[in-house]
């Protein structure tokens, strides 16, 4: 039997979402977010998967994540550490250089 998160979610939940599949973070691992900004559920892949809607610099990421990378917003953290700021996720800008790069792999 294989261990499974007891948290269920529901669609509009707000959960937040681990980086730990998003490679374009700078930075050393240790000194990295944990997790990041809350996104709302949008819907739900049965139970081991979750699509969210994602905003800013990650719209163009794939929106689906399984529940071993997310965990249930929390809005009391905001009354215990005012603060404190959720983690904006900032990733650095793609150069044309590296966009050719990727054109070429794909041809």
């Amino acid at each position: 039997m294989q261990n499974r998160s007891g948290t269920r979610f529901e669609v509009g939940d707000l959960v937040l979402v681990s980086p730990l599949n998003v490679n374009y973070i700078k930075g050393t691992k240790k000194l990295k977010a944990s997790y990041v900004v809350p996104f709302v559920i949008v819907a739900l892949h049965g139970t081991n998967a979750v699509h969210v809607e994602l905003s800013g610099e990650l719209e163009n990421k794939h929106p689906t994540f399984p529940v071993s990378l997310i965990k249930p917003y929390q809005p009391t953290e905001k009354k215990l550490f005012p603060l404190r700021n959720p983690t904006p996720l900032t990733l650095p800008p793609v150069e044309q250089n590296e966009d050719k790069k990727i054109k070429n792999v794909i041809k």
